[in-house]
């Protein structure tokens, strides 16, 4: 009997660490990774007038609206850069982590019934999530850069450099952040459900918090260190100093913005698999 025995090609247990990052198996699972990333992309502009549209438009009202109300009523400043390109800067970046942030926030809530049903790596869920937002990204940068190259050639008021290569890294940062904090926002929102409410709030006065409609430069002195707390001032400052050549930027700040961001993530981590454990009792 002991010659007829099975052997298992799969061994699915719950004795693991939290502090397991199981990468090899998010590798595995990769094509299911890209899948929830076309489902993601697919679901949500098929039900729209307009489809995909939304990714050009959405940015170009926003900057419009930034325009009438910070650069023209309330007189910003915008570091002697145009205005449209300086807020076009900031509000495809800053959408790209607000938009990574939100949805991983809900991600246990929003998929409890995938989770309840089928086994996979659970970190694949808001991976899918910050690779999603890549995209739409990927379009609005396209926007800004095109933006970017009328004022280059014709008006002679931004200067580019070499800084721009930063890019990818800033990108990785946000990423990173808006996914350690979501996980954080998640893992809570499967105990207290109520927080969900205060989700898009919180990421608005967040928004505030960023040198998303402002530059550091305009900060008083005396506060510009509270500002420099915020991880994401420096990536701000650098994608903007870098693209735009107005403003200041130091490696010192983004090397804190780089710490905290991994370390946000981390504790992300642990607390994720802390929960993802169990979450289904209390979703």
């Amino acid at each position: 009997m002991g010659n007829n025995q099975q052997k298992w090609t799969e061994v699915i247990n719950s004795d693991t660490s939290i502090f397991k990052l199981n990468l090899s198996e998010v590798w595995k699972y990769r094509d299911l990774l890209f899948m929830f990333v076309k489902r993601d992309f697919v679901t949500f502009y098929k039900q729209t007038v307009l489809g995909p549209l939304w990714f050009i438009i959405q940015p170009l009202l926003t900057t419009l609206m930034f325009v009438i109300i910070f650069g023209n009523l309330a007189n910003l400043s915008t570091d002697n850069s145009p205005k449209v390109v300086f807020y076009l800067a900031g509000v495809s970046i800053w959408g790209y982590f607000s938009e990574t942030l939100t949805k991983t926030a809900s991600v246990f809530t929003n998929n409890a019934s995938i989770f309840g049903k089928v086994y996979f790596p659970r970190l694949i869920m808001p991976l899918s999530l910050v690779v999603s937002g890549l995209i739409k990204f990927g379009v609005q940068f396209s926007i800004f850069v095109t933006v970017l190259l009328y004022y280059f050639f014709t008006k002679d008021n931004v200067n580019p450099n070499l800084y721009v290569l930063l890019t990818p890294i800033l990108l990785f940062l946000m990423g990173i952040l808006a996914l350690g904090l979501g996980m954080i926002i998640s893992s809570m929102t499967t105990k207290y459900k109520d927080l969900t409410y205060l989700i898009s709030f919180g990421i608005q006065l967040f928004m505030y918090a960023t040198p998303v409609v402002y530059p550091l430069s305009s900060i008083p002195g005396k506060y510009k260190f509270l500002l420099l707390l915020n991880p994401l001032t420096a990536i701000f400052e650098c994608f903007r100093y870098a693209f735009l050549g107005s403003g200041s930027f130091e490696f010192s700040t983004l090397g804190y913005s780089a710490l905290v961001s991994l370390l946000i993530l981390f504790l992300g981590i642990i607390i994720f698999n802390k929960v993802e454990k169990n979450f289904i009792d209390t979703v």
